[in-house]
């Protein structure tokens, strides 16, 4: 069984048998962990080239993924039972092929969770943090391979379903916001259907969204987005821009990054994609961010500014416009920030770990378990999710091929140290409170990073007593090589003291946990709303903002069938939370404690010290969550998993 082990040691404090032994055990992880770079959905990105048997999802993690999938699937039969309904239509042998196996794989799972103590209670599924029956080894892998083999049927039931939901919508006429929410049967309608057309709902976005790491403090606009100081008196009373300005108080979003997009196509139906600018500020003495003007394109002889305004002339060309920042927005956030940057990132280094670090190195010990379940569920999404016919190819406006160079893009322009947290924060200027009142990304983040980097700092401790020890290993300088040459990630730079090795290792478990938590999460309750944020628009931008109406904004909406699968994707995937941050335990069955040394695990431990410190942010974050004008759970650490498993 794979775990840390009971004494790590550095490979410079070994002696020649030990180091031999530590040499052939890195000779079979090279065997088993190879590189590639030609990945068909994303070229020249080094990934593994398969799916070891080590990094297979656990039968614990196959159960909750499948009770999501159950009740996603059981949503869809509902959408087509009333489908057929309001057309008069009889319900096809499809729907009651699916109701009847949805019953059959049910009640298998049930069986199998009863079998291995696993807590399942389909969207509300748990697990016990220990396996209190062990079923024998046998039964446990022919359960695990039972499971993978349900997850295929459900998989190939509901993309079924979709198939039937577009021929019927095909003679059901134009879909309505209520036709979007009543796609949501046995789900939970977000909130989001209700509010999403609000201005500060729409500003609250960038703080408090799916992707908080583009806004920038800007104390001078760019040449190509022109607006004038009466232009933004009028949305900001008592304001001037040149005020604003120089108090830093005005905001950016430029999608400038998405011209590689071409607009593709979908059932002979064009697609639409936009680099819009948006503008936000912080009225003088406010907290909270206001909209101020939308460009709609990168050009401003081409696309006027559009601003806020309740004139029945303007109101919908507004809408439009916010729709358009919302759909960059969402290309932006799932092809750069989640799978380039979170996904695509960890994997690399994940390969270059295994590769360099033995299972006797301290650092292969820290960090092995945040990479649990990356590289299998980085295959599916490169060979289904980003696929040719995959939900990318139908939902994105992007044709497949710049879809995939976007991410392909975004992962090879990542810088590590630019990117980490403290960093990142700076280099946009909104680190300091003082500047941006309201951001919770930025406030819990740092609350995860600073326990994070806690937690690092204790550990390296204990094995690195100098500086000297860190250039004297070895092993250590291979992993940065590999890193740096193999894993082709920018700025990794050299690892010379303990307190730059505390930080790298901060920075690969802050992103393998709580920064994809909070790109991954809000994909369930914003994103599977799909008028609230989608990844196609419908329709070409407006020429001006007057003269529009809900049905002109409506016509930028996707059809829904492809609404019913970003619901079904994004509900899924926004909703797996397992094995939280601070709980390390081995990825085989039975599923021990990861950690052995008694440095490590002793009750006044540093393990024991991360946890304390974990709980105590989760405390901090309901507490502000209390006193939030809207909550933002996604980053509290009992609801951050240790790995990107989803």
């Amino acid at each position: 069984m794979r775990l840390a082990p009971l004494h790590p040691s550095l490979p410079q404090n070994d002696d020649p048998a030990q180091q031999k032994a530590r040499e052939q055990q890195l000779e079979k992880a090279r065997a088993t962990y190879q590189w590639t770079t030609e990945i068909p959905s994303l070229p020249s990105v080094p990934l593994a080239t398969d799916v070891p048997s080590a990094d297979k999802p656990t039968l614990a993690w196959l159960l909750v993924v499948l009770g999501y999938a159950i009740e996603i699937l059981r949503n869809q039969i509902s959408i087509l039972l009333t489908m057929h309904q309001h057309l008069g239509t009889k319900p096809s042998d499809h729907v009651a092929h699916a109701q009847d196996r949805l019953a059959a794989i049910e009640a298998s799972m049930h069986e199998i969770a009863r079998r291995h103590a696993v807590v399942h209670a389909g969207a509300g599924s748990t697990l016990l943090n220990e396996v209190k029956e062990a079923a024998d080894w046998a039964e446990h892998g022919s359960h695990n391979d039972l499971l993978h083999s349900h997850g295929q049927e459900l998989r190939g039931l509901i993309d079924g379903g979709i198939q039937l939901i577009e021929e019927l919508t095909a003679r059901a006429g134009t879909a309505t916001l209520d036709d979007f929410r009543g796609l949501f049967h046995n789900l939970p309608l977000p909130g989001m259907a209700w509010l999403f057309q609000e201005d500060d709902q729409f500003a609250r976005m960038r703080v408090a969204g799916p992707n908080c790491m583009l806004i920038e403090q800007v104390d001078v606009l760019p040449d190509s987005f022109p607006l004038t100081e009466e232009q933004y008196a009028a949305v900001v009373p008592g304001d001037t821009l040149s005020a604003a300005l120089k108090e830093k108080r005005a905001f950016l979003c430029d999608y400038k990054e998405l011209s590689i997009l071409v607009p593709g196509v979908w059932k002979d139906l064009a697609k639409y994609v936009y680099q819009p600018i948006a503008l936000f500020a912080l009225p003088p003495g406010g907290a909270e961010l206001v909209p101020v003007a939308i460009q709609c394109g990168q050009d401003p002889d081409e696309f006027p500014i559009f601003t806020p305004s309740v004139d029945p002339a303007k109101l919908w060309g507004w809408q439009i416009a916010k729709t358009i920042v919302q759909v960059a927005d969402g290309n932006y956030h799932e092809l750069v920030c989640h799978l380039a940057r979170t996904h695509l990132v960890i994997e690399s280094i994940a390969v270059a770990t295994h590769r360099q670090l033995s299972n006797q190195h301290p650092i292969w010990a820290l960090l092995a378990p945040h990479f649990e379940g990356t590289l299998f569920i980085n295959y599916d999404a490169a060979t289904s999710l980003i696929a040719p016919g995959g939900p990318i190819d139908h939902i994105f406006g992007g044709t497949m091929e710049t879809s995939q160079a976007l991410a392909v893009k975004g992962r090879m322009t990542f810088r590590f140290r630019e990117k980490m947290l403290p960093n990142d924060l700076k280099n946009r200027g909104v680190a300091k409170a003082d500047v941006l009142p309201e951001y919770p990304y930025r406030d819990d983040a740092l609350l995860v990073w600073h326990a994070i980097e806690s937690w690092a700092g204790q550990y390296v401790d204990i094995y690195y007593d100098s500086d000297e020890a860190v250039t004297q290993d070895t092993e250590l300088k291979a992993w940065v090589d590999a890193i740096t040459a193999d894993a082709k990630v920018e700025d990794f730079g050299e690892l010379s003291t303990r307190d730059e090795l505390v930080k790298a290792c901060t920075m690969i478990m802050f992103t393998a946990s709580a920064q994809h938590a909070a790109v991954n999460f809000p994909q369930r309750g914003v994103m599977d709303f799909a008028p609230s944020v989608t990844g196609g628009g419908w329709a070409d931008v407006p020429a001006s903002q007057r003269g529009h109406s809900k049905s002109d904004w409506l016509a930028y909406m996707p059809p829904l069938p492809l609404a019913t699968q970003q619901l079904n994707l994004l509900f899924l995937l926004g909703s797996v939370h397992y094995r939280p941050l601070g709980d390390y335990r081995s990825n085989e069955f039975p599923y021990p404690n990861w950690f052995t040394d008694p440095q490590i695990i002793g009750d006044e431990g540093p393990l024991a010290r991360f946890q304390a410190m974990l709980k105590a942010a989760d405390a901090e974050i309901e507490s502000r969550n209390a006193d939030r004008r809207w909550p933002y759970p996604y980053l509290q650490p009992s609801l951050i998993p240790t790995s990107i498993n989803i």
